[in-house]
């Protein structure tokens, strides 16, 4: 990976977005670290410079268009470009669908997917002036299989699926890359508040026979952004321990 490589990472603040912004830290890429938390943010670029990695926090609303287009600029004059962008920001909001509020529905789709959109939007322009870029969005095993109780996260993580194919069709020409990561059950904070009862139920039904890690995730996002993954777009990439094949 070149030094001179930037990177911009929403959903920052924590789990697998903070595991995917210190990794490209540690192998010399500048990043540019998202997310509506921005003491979180603070605490994680704090630990990549003590590191000796370049990072920069922006408080970022993800759903906001001109907010992240301006973020996305703020990005490029800091670090010069925007070579790599990695839409994680999501949230859930779980229900089963005849007791899911619209606000809920709304909320989950502006986020996951408008959100994704959006940044899409923001850096596009950066990345065909260039001819290259590497665009990873973030979906999920829900998307892939669904999820009773997810009607709006198992949408809105397919409808980045669609996205992506679309994307990486439209922008392959300029030498861009599009690509989806759709983890599985990941060990995270939304993890955690599991109780141990579930998460046994989980294991039992994974193939592997264990919860992934954010590492893991961050690892494949940092396979798609380099030399190696050059003729790798359109894809979805499953990191799911055989949960679904």
């Amino acid at each position: 990976m070149s030094e001179t490589q930037s990177a911009f990472v929403t959903g920052a603040s924590r789990g697998i977005g903070r595991a995917i912004a210190k990794l490209f830290a540690s192998n010399g890429i500048r990043v540019t670290c998202a997310s509506r938390t921005i003491e979180a943010l603070d605490e994680v670029v704090s630990e990549i410079r003590e590191s000796g990695g370049e990072a920069h926090a922006i408080r970022l609303d993800v759903s906001d268009m001109s907010d992240f287009a301006s973020a996305v600029a703020e990005s490029a004059d800091k670090f010069g470009s925007v070579d790599f962008l990695v839409n994680n920001a999501g949230i859930v909001k779980d229900n089963l669908l005849l007791r899911m509020k619209e606000n809920d529905w709304d909320t989950v789709i502006d986020i996951n997917l408008k959100g994704c959109f959006n940044g899409i939007k923001a850096v596009t322009p950066i990345m065909m002036k260039k001819r290259s870029g590497r665009i990873i969005n973030i979906s999920s095993v829900s998307g892939m299989m669904g999820n009773a109780g997810q009607a709006n996260y198992s949408a809105a993580k397919a409808g980045m699926i669609g996205l992506t194919k679309t994307t990486a069709r439209e922008l392959a020409s300029r030498s861009i890359t599009v690509n989806a990561i759709a983890p599985g059950y990941i060990a995270t904070d939304m993890t955690s508040d599991l109780n141990d009862q579930v998460k046994e139920d989980l294991i039992n039904h994974i193939p592997l026979g264990r919860i992934g890690t954010a590492d893991e995730i961050a690892e494949t996002v940092l396979f798609l952004c380099s030399a190696a993954a050059g003729y790798i777009t359109g894809q979805t990439i499953a990191v799911n321990g055989g949960l679904y094949m």
